[in-house]
């Protein structure tokens, strides 16, 4: 199994030194000690892994059989209050858990595991897999907080780093954040990863029509069908299909599907912005190039949060909570990520590498007290 990184990552740069022989020394010892770690743990992802999604997926089959039978035949609110959550645990296992992994290609070299094929995999949520490939897994985890070229810190209209411009329109960044994108989330991703949330709003960047290239009619227009690919028969799906077949109550089982996606998007926003946002974690000005695999590690743990959250909480958040372990090892397993992340907080404080961790509340704290900041005029960047 092999992993994002490599020597020939142009976010590298082979032919640059690190700066003095200590500190070379210093994350060469670090890069060894991450590689160790990855050596041992990718020598025993086999068929436990393989167990371990199809036990995911066969649990989120189950939970949208009950959610939709329950929100189409209640009478209740606990019985329809019961479906909702029931959906909700399906669709965030979808998107998170299975999605997410299999969109990385942790189950691409497992003989047997040909339904979470990355270049295959269907998610259930509105965004398109092909670009969410490019915009993730190789814009995001290659230049992770880099200014200019990694596309989720210059999210459209809301300023995530003081590397992004400062506008007007920020000054209630926090309201609309809160009010508008998290409770409608994947719709929002959907329209960043297609390009068309840059070509509509932009982020005062010289770079934000990067996702499409350029501003032509017909590279808009292309974005425009990417889009609509998934969003026309996702929420035909759910908010005409499914409610068609309740006839009479199609109002009541339009409102729990939306009430389950709301709840999904909420709980995904409250995870994906824990990741990389916050006063304390690193982001870097355009051009930056890590001069080593030690350098890069580097960068990839002071530029993420960890939080702290039981078992069930991380399977719900597809072991995002462990955000530091999988940007070390984007493709491995979340199950792994977990296993593994005693083993990178050691090496991390054996080698001086700030690894962060807290509770998920400060963690949120932080993102938002940090967002709030960014609002303000006096520390544009």
């Amino acid at each position: 199994m092999s992993i994002a990184w490599s020597l020939d990552d142009p976010a590298l740069d082979e032919k640059s030194e690190p700066h003095g022989p200590e500190r070379r020394t210093g994350l060469d010892a670090f890069a060894a000690a991450i590689d160790g770690i990855r050596r041992e743990v990718e020598s025993s992802v086999g068929p436990s892994d393989l167990r371990h999604i199809r036990r995911v997926r066969r649990v989120s089959i189950a939970a949208e059989i009950v959610g939709r039978a329950l929100i189409h035949v209640s009478v209740d609110p606990l019985t329809f209050g019961a479906g909702v959550a029931a959906l909700w645990l399906h669709q965030q296992l979808e998107a998170t858990e299975i999605g997410h992994s299999a969109l990385h290609g942790s189950y691409d070299r497992l003989p047997g595991a040909e339904a979470f094929r990355s270049r295959t995999f269907r998610w259930d949520t509105p965004i398109d897999e092909e670009s969410w490939r490019f915009g993730h897994n190789v814009r995001h985890h290659q230049y992770t907080n880099i200014a200019g070229r990694d596309p989720d810190i210059h999210f459209g209209p809301t300023r995530l780093t003081h590397r992004t411009p400062y506008g007007r329109a920020h000054r209630v960044q926090l309201a609309y954040l809160v009010l508008v994108v998290i409770p409608n989330f994947a719709f929002f991703m959907s329209w960043h990863f297609s390009g068309l949330s840059d070509v509509y709003f932009g982020n005062g960047r010289p770079e934000k029509f990067d996702f499409i290239r350029d501003r032509s009619p017909r590279s808009v227009l292309a974005a425009h069908r990417t889009l609509l690919r998934k969003h026309l028969p996702y929420y035909a799906k759910e908010y005409l299909v499914f409610p068609l077949l309740a006839g009479p109550f199609f109002w009541k089982v339009a409102l729990g599907n939306w009430l389950a996606r709301s709840v999904t998007d909420v709980y995904s926003a409250l995870t994906i912005l824990c990741g990389h946002v916050g006063d304390d974690v690193k982001t870097f000005p355009e051009g930056t190039r890590a001069h080593s695999r030690g350098e890069f590690y580097k960068m990839q743990v002071e530029a993420t949060n960890n939080f702290d959250v039981p078992l069930p909480v991380s399977i719900l958040c597809g072991a995002l909570d462990r955000q530091i372990e999988h940007h070390l090892f984007p493709r491995l397993p979340p199950n792994r990520l977990r296993e593994i992340a005693p083993a990178v907080r050691a090496a991390c404080a054996a080698h001086g590498v700030e690894y962060r961790t807290a509770s998920w509340r400060r963690t949120l704290g932080k993102v938002f007290r940090h967002i709030h900041a960014l609002s303000r005029d006096a520390i544009a960047g």
